[in-house]
């Protein structure tokens, strides 16, 4: 009897603690000495409907851009063994779960660089770490089954909607934003697919974008705001400012000017010319003919010496760039996000709204691994001239734009050239009806 009742308790410590050791959703804070310097982080784990452990990396020191999280490729739980891999960045965790189920001790492998230390506390409501920024979050939906994080940092005025580039998230701009709220009532929106919006396997195209600029502001109520576009961001700004002139005041493009917001029809653009030429080349094939193909084919002429042109551009810059890092990985948060914002670019020749352009150039390119002087000045030479080339068209084709350079400033303007954007941005909002 003795011995039943030993192993009925055993047994039913087993499935306590098993039942402890398994409850780890939520959100667990760790700091990771790295060069002198010490970077707090998130490790967010969640469970999905299969039962199977997911988890997300979110830094919040070292990044300008907390809202970007790094996805978790694997995670087991297996007694009070956690173990969970990054393939981003080919990092490894291993450690143990305490007996109280608040804290985890083990170590991160990062590539060949040797094993750190790392202990995850599980946050509590007061010890969870919290967005300085001055802004509320919500989020809305543009779709079925698809919501997106809306920020809020108030103010007063005209609206402003600040749109993030390709792999950011409206955080990028939590220390930019209440800069504009003196006279500005501001919002930031994370595009679907990144941060902790919905990522749908579908809906990447510039319109579609655009659309779902256009249900925030319809669900929020936001009449005729000034958008403000970083990087590609851009082609949701040429989206809604070609076909709704009429719902936005003005177009604030932050580096964002490029192929993707406006088409320089003689300078072409490798993906956008070989999504065409992919087309009239399907068109061409003989069971789709339904009419006389010498127009198809005049056209079709046309478009393969432009892509020629194309490939000899991308040519020249794979030959003046340094070579990629032997084992190097794509990261970023949603590579097949990002691929299908890529992919969904579209050519826009007409946008008819006021709009404020920046461009770096000439353009800090930072340090270039691999390069040496003479390499990196026939790089740089070559990359600010097509840059110019496309401030040059972007200022020619749309008459209603006012393009400002910027020399030296980084992609980021709004990080690099703060003052200089702020200035530039009031003055345009100013002279708005």
């Amino acid at each position: 009897m003795r011995k039943i009742l030993w192993i009925a308790t055993m047994v039913m410590l087993f499935a306590s603690g098993l039942s402890a050791q398994q409850d780890i959703s939520g959100d667990w804070q760790g700091t990771l000495e790295r060069g002198g310097q010490k970077l707090r982080g998130i490790l967010r784990v969640t469970k999905g409907d299969d039962g199977a452990l997911r988890g997300m990396i979110i830094p919040v020191d070292g990044t300008n851009d907390w809202g970007l999280g790094i996805p978790v490729t694997s995670m087991t739980l297996q007694g009070p063994t956690l173990k969970f891999t990054v393939a981003s960045n080919q990092g490894v965790y291993e450690g143990t779960l305490s007996s109280d189920g608040m804290s985890i001790t083990g170590t991160w492998k990062q590539g060949q660089t040797p094993a750190q230390p790392l202990i995850y506390q599980r946050a509590t409501k007061d010890t969870a770490w919290k967005d300085p920024s001055p802004h509320t979050v919500q989020f809305v939906t543009v779709e079925k089954d698809v919501k997106l994080e809306v920020l809020d940092w108030g103010g007063a005025g005209k609206p402003l909607i600040l749109l993030a580039g390709l792999g950011n998230t409206a955080h990028v701009f939590d220390k930019f934003a209440p800069k504009l709220t003196p006279a500005h009532h501001v919002y930031g929106i994370t595009r679907r697919g990144f941060g902790a919006s919905s990522t749908p396997a579908t809906g990447y195209s510039a319109d579609r974008l655009g659309d779902d600029v256009m249900a925030v502001m319809d669900a929020l109520q936001i009449d005729k705001p000034v958008l403000v576009g970083h990087s590609i961001a851009g082609e949701e700004l040429s989206s809604i400012g070609s076909r709704h002139p009429e719902k936005v005041a003005g177009l604030v493009y932050l580096d964002a000017g490029y192929s993707y917001a406006f088409y320089n029809r003689s300078s072409g653009d490798l993906l956008l010319d070989l999504f065409d030429l992919e087309k009239k080349l399907r068109d061409l094939e003989p069971a789709n003919i339904k009419q006389d193909p010498k127009p198809l084919i005049q056209e079709t002429l046309g478009n393969l010496l432009l892509f020629e042109k194309d490939l000899q551009l991308w040519l020249q810059n794979l030959q003046d760039a340094p070579p990629a890092p032997a084992g190097a990985q794509p990261s970023g948060p949603s590579p097949q996000a990002a691929m299908a914002v890529v992919e969904g670019e579209q050519k826009f020749t007409n946008v008819p709204v006021p709009i404020l352009a920046f461009f770096a150039v000439p353009r800090d390119f930072g340090p270039i691994a691999g390069m040496d002087s003479a390499t990196r000045a026939t790089f740089e030479a070559r990359q600010n001239s097509g840059i110019e080339e496309q401030a040059k068209a972007f200022e020619t084709g749309l008459p209603s734009s006012r393009v400002v350079r910027l020399p030296h400033a980084n992609h980021y303007v709004f990080v690099s050239n703060e003052a200089d954007v702020l200035r530039e941005m009031n003055a345009f909002l100013a002279g708005l009806r």
